[in-house]
């Protein structure tokens, strides 16, 4: 015994599974979970205006900070301008897939090179943001680190 459609029910059938699939499309949508970059950012656009100005004065350094890595460790090395000056201030390593990730590290006052544990961070890519106070003047510098390798 064999079934046949006649165009009617052919219609019918395309109907209900362009339903279904918007009805999926629907489902997947309300369950999609996402990060905002920050929970304050109107507070954080408005301030802006200060990390603008401290870009500029890290564009003015002859020697800029360094990050790098390799096997084991995320290296931050400051030039000695600044170690000279007194430094503080705060490293943030950014993801943007998953704000868990994040992770907030201080500098520690009068070190030159600062090693952070690879072990310590997981493997993705990190916007690592510095903001370094040295006598007063602040710095603010942003570098991509990759750490699936």
């Amino acid at each position: 015994m064999t079934i046949k459609f006649n165009w009617g029910m052919k219609i019918v059938l395309l109907y209900c599974g362009f339903v279904a699939l918007i009805l999926t499309l629907v489902y997947m949508s309300v369950h999609q979970h996402f990060d905002l970059v920050s929970t304050n950012y109107y507070d954080a656009e408005v301030a802006y205006q200060k990390v603008i100005d401290a870009n500029k004065n890290q564009m003015a350094l002859t020697i800029p900070i360094v990050v790098a890595t390799d096997k084991e460790n995320v290296k931050i090395s400051f030039p000695e301008a600044l170690i000279k000056r007194g430094i503080s201030g705060t490293i943030h390593f950014y993801c943007p897939s998953n704000e868990k990730w994040d992770k907030e590290v201080n500098i520690k006052p009068g070190e030159s090179l600062m090693l952070i544990a690879r072990n310590t961070l997981h493997k993705t890519t990190y916007t690592v943001k510095m903001d370094v106070i040295a006598d007063k003047e602040e710095y603010y510098q942003e570098n991509e680190i990759n750490l699936y390798r």
